[in-house]
């Protein structure tokens, strides 16, 4: 293996999906400025919209998760169009 090109930062990170609330801890070299405590130990906190716990690909579940209104802005905007 070559010498100095792999980064030195790699250390564990708390990722957390904010759609279902679920922490996964693993190694990382994301840059965060947040923070998580798990079980006593705090950890860098990388925040996620979609993961594996909540992807509809992985859980078999349809759901609809809208975060910023984008799907009421879409309707709004192409209202005019509907018959």
């Amino acid at each position: 293996m070559r010498k100095d090109i792999h980064p030195e930062n790699y250390r564990l990170i708390a990722f957390k999906d904010m759609s279902n609330d679920e922490v996964f801890l693993t190694k990382s070299t994301a840059n965060t400025k947040e923070t998580l405590e798990v079980d006593g130990v705090e950890y860098p906190l990388v925040k996620l919209e979609i993961s594996r716990t909540s992807h509809p690909f992985y859980t078999g579940k349809s759901k609809l998760i809208d975060t910023a209104g984008r799907i009421d802005k879409f309707k709004n905007k192409y209202a005019k169009f509907k018959k």
